[in-house]
């Protein structure tokens, strides 16, 4: 064994073994229990980033621990390959996509084999492959079956210089990003959507079973989807006669309505341009709101604006009238496209109608408060629901008795009804784009939308089509893709040049990893029978609302179809913190990015690894610190060193590892280095187990690096028996396989093993060894800590009486008065009442 520490030979040693030995292979065995832990999919953008390092060290060592404690772990990865920056990219280089996204992963593949993470390779997939979005065109085509995938107009980010649909993320302060002098506007264009909304009520009820996922996305996810009960109500448009449907969850704040404010699209503007004494400047200034409305659902903070139309609306419960403004923040995709404006009871509204001078009529005050003067805060709403005061005969009522109320009297008069509405709305797949899955529609004169079909599939993006990023979707230029027959009559027709939204292609991608190879169909149902539900997942939180509710929603319409026979997909969610350098997230226009490869070629990927799972809590953001990677560096060499001080010697002992019995007759040394790491183990143990305090398994694991080399004296004069020294080793290095695998294998093989830890049964801990010989108990005096007293487990309490009033701090605190009480909460804490 060389004396000195070398990352780089070590790694590549090991990782060439692992590859020859198909360690990571994992295949169907019935009878043998699974679990199914998956990252999600990258992006190959070309290089791996410390994000995506933290995200896999922590993954692997969830797989490497589920391995060891016997477990079949199916541990894939593949590449999420189509999307706008590849396109972006052949734009600017004029090169073809797919040469840049398969060069990237090649790249990718190699640093990634390079970190060691234990993947089975054989089921790497990409997207972009015929082979796996044949099964995207195919699922839109049962959708498309069922209903749930249709055409309609919608509103687009439309650039009149580029002839082109911008994204969200393409439109900078209300421009284009190529052109950053040419407004963006909105055009409508035919697109093609699937229907989530269908499903909106059991991705809120399925929630249930969601036991094992953080809060947060679930209450992101309920948002998004926005589930609200509410009344709409039908105001008259008083210059037209007319009616105007508004939506609101608090009819109760009715008689507090100020203005009715319109989003710029709703249907009725152009009939309020057309009755208007100034249709040109009107309708100016519609459009004015209707672009910074475009900026308004891109940048959040947005000022709020808005335009009088010079019309009123009557409100049906108290016969008043209102002004009717047209707003940039109200979205036609909600309620109706029309609110009412309650600034004493909305804080949106509130901050609009005093930026304009509406008035502000207060309609709900705190329960109890009726004729006490109670007065509004003057610079935000009282929002809470409350007691009506100044609403004709609902005055008294609380909120709750109102909203019914008067939501059954708008039934019953004819003027509105009681309504569910939902946030969420359907899912927009069409991208005027070419690195894309190709829409499986085509387009006859006589017979109309036609679908592909089934045996024609998959529709195969042609090769060297021209990008320029500007008008109609590139497919669209390319003859021969768009001319095709029609399948029901024969006559010529034209294929749908739009392709998918990429989130389809992430949507289903971990059942494929199953089984990657069937061409029958895009899963296995025996392997997904064996492998689901995947068992821990983990990602970062930015993809709560989206990724997140698309996967569950494909999993539930494969349920409806048979593919499947559960509801979701993921048992249990993990969300990472981000990697920052210098309290700001890494990027190149900051200059702190810093590069894993060459951290890896510098310090070794088991350093880089450890030092991510060691510098912070894996939920929280992780603050690079060059000092902090040295440490990591310090330390694995100093557990390497110690090792190689005790191979020769420890090589031929017989191993005590796992035996149901520690050695007889245990010096104190002994009986101190055993207890040290069997509390490792049990610490570590429970933590990949539940709680995943990496951090603290990491400091752990260096105290016992410590205490090893502080007893390394008592190996020559035999106060430490060898036997003792090995399976102390041993226990560290199975620890360090979990962090550190390159390092943990070459030590364990010096230790005298033959079998990779990987394939090693994990150790029980001894409970007896690991449990504490000394506790530290606060004492508090009237409940306030004064100090703290160390006593051995098992100390009577009269001796623990004694100790804490003995105590120097606390003494200060009981002199002169009289104890009244002397509380003892066993292992945990001591009170002493005194007055």
């Amino acid at each position: 064994m060389d004396s000195n520490y070398n990352p780089q030979k070590i790694e590549a040693k090991w990782q060439k073994r692992w590859e020859e030995q198909k360690l990571f292979d994992a295949d169907v065995s019935p009878g043998r229990k699974k679990y199914y832990v998956l990252e999600m999919l990258p992006y190959p953008s070309g290089d791996i980033h410390m994000g995506h390092v933290r995200n896999y060290s922590i993954g692997d060592a969830l797989a490497r621990f589920m391995s060891m404690e016997g477990y079949n772990v199916l541990h894939p990865i593949g590449w999420d390959a189509f999307g706008l920056p590849a396109e972006n990219a052949a734009i600017k280089h004029q090169r073809p996509p797919a040469e840049f996204t398969f060069s990237y992963i090649d790249r990718m593949r190699k640093q990634l084999k390079r970190l060691g993470v234990s993947y089975d390779w054989r089921r790497e997939i990409a997207t972009c492959v015929p082979d796996y979005y044949r099964w995207n065109q195919w699922f839109f085509l049962k959708m498309y079956e069922r209903g749930l995938a249709y055409r309609k107009k919608s509103r687009v980010n439309w650039c009149p210089e580029c002839e082109t649909v911008l994204a969200n993320e393409q439109v900078v302060d209300g421009c284009c990003w190529r052109h950053d002098e040419t407004p963006v506007i909105e055009k409508e264009i035919e697109q093609w959507f699937l229907k989530i909304t269908d499903y909106a009520e059991r991705l809120l009820e399925d929630m249930k079973e969601l036991v094992r996922w953080p809060e947060r996305v679930l209450t992101m996810q309920q948002n998004w989807i926005g589930k609200s009960w509410g009344t709409e109500v039908d105001f008259q448009i008083v210059e037209l006669g007319q009616p105007l449907r508004v939506f609101t969850t608090r009819v109760d704040t009715i008689f507090g309505c100020t203005a009715v404010f319109l989003a710029p699209e709703h249907p009725q503007i152009e009939k309020l341009i057309a009755a208007s004494k100034s249709p040109e400047r009107l309708r100016a200034e519609v459009e004015r709101i209707k672009t910074s409305a475009i900026r308004a659902r891109v940048e959040v903070n947005l000022e709020k604006e808005g335009v009088a139309t010079g019309f009123t609306a009557r409100n049906p419960y108290n016969g008043g009238t209102v002004p009717i403004w047209v707003a940039n923040f109200v979205l036609m995709e909600y309620g109706t496209g029309a609110v009412m404006a309650v600034p004493a009871h909305d804080q949106r509204d509130f901050e609009f109608c005093t930026a304009f001078n509406l008035p502000i009529r207060t309609v709900i005050v705190p329960v109890n408060n009726v004729g006490k003067g109670f007065k509004p805060a003057p610079t935000e709403a009282f929002v809470d629901y409350g007691e009506l005061v100044n609403s004709g005969p609902y005055s008294g009522l609380t909120s709750e008795q109102a909203i019914e109320r008067m939501t059954r009297d708008a039934e019953a008069k004819d003027f509105g009804k009681g309504t569910v509405q939902y946030r969420i709305k359907d899912w927009g797949i069409s991208r005027q784009r070419y690195w894309g899955t190709p829409i499986p529609m085509i387009y006859c004169d006589t017979c109309g939308i036609v679908p592909v079909p089934e045996e024609d599939l998959p529709i195969v993006l042609p090769a060297g089509v021209k990008l320029t990023g500007e008008g109609q979707s590139p497919l669209a230029n390319v003859p021969e893709f768009v001319s095709t027959q029609c399948p029901k009559c024969g006559e010529s027709a034209r294929r749908e040049t739009d392709t998918m939204d990429t989130f389809v292609d992430s949507s289903w991608y971990f059942y494929r990893y199953t089984d990657p190879k069937i061409s029958t169909a895009p899963v296995s149902q025996e392997a997904v029978d064996y492998w689901f539900p995947v068992d821990q997942y983990i990602g970062g939180i930015e993809h709560a609302i989206l990724h997140l509710i698309y996967m569950r929603f494909f999993t539930k319409v494969m349920k409806d179809i048979g593919l499947v026979n559960f509801s979701e997909p993921v048992a249990r969610l993990f969300t990472q913190g981000m990697v920052i350098k210098d309290g700001a997230k890494m990027s190149k226009s900051k200059g702190n990015v810093v590069d894993p490869t060459l951290m890896f070629e510098k310090y070794g990927a088991d350093t880089v690894r450890l030092y991510m799972l060691f510098a912070a809590p894996p939920e929280k953001d992780l603050d690079w610190s060059d000092a902090g990677i040295e440490g990591a560096s310090r330390f694995l060499g100093k557990v390497y060193r110690l090792v190689a001080r005790h191979a020769d010697t420890l090589r031929s002992i017989e191993s005590q590892l796992g035996k149901r019995s520690s050695p007889s007759g245990l010096t104190g040394e002994e009986r101190r280095l055993l207890r040290k790491a069997h509390q490792v183990l049990r610490h570590v143990t429970e933590d990949m187990e539940e709680r995943w305090h990496f951090n603290t398994d990491v400091a752990m694991t260096m105290e016992l690096v410590n205490e090893l080399t502080e007893l390394e004296s008592g190996v020559s004069d035999g106060r430490v028996r060898p036997e003792v020294l090995k399976v102390s080793l041993e226990i560290l290095v199975l620890v360090l396989a979990l962090f550190a695998p390159h390092i943990a294998d070459e030590l364990w093989e010096s230790l005298g093993h033959s079998t990779p830890t990987l394939r090693v049964e994990w150790p029980a801990y001894d409970p007896e060894l690991a449990a504490e010989e000394e506790l530290e108990l606060p004492v508090q005096v009237n409940g306030k800590l004064r100090g703290r007293i160390r006593v051995a487990v098992g100390t009577g309490e009269d001796e623990i009486r004694r100790r804490a009033q003995a105590e120097e701090k606390v003494a200060q605190h009981l002199n002169g008065r009289k104890i009244v009480k002397f509380i003892v909460v066993p292992q945990k804490l001591i009170n002493i009442v005194v007055k």
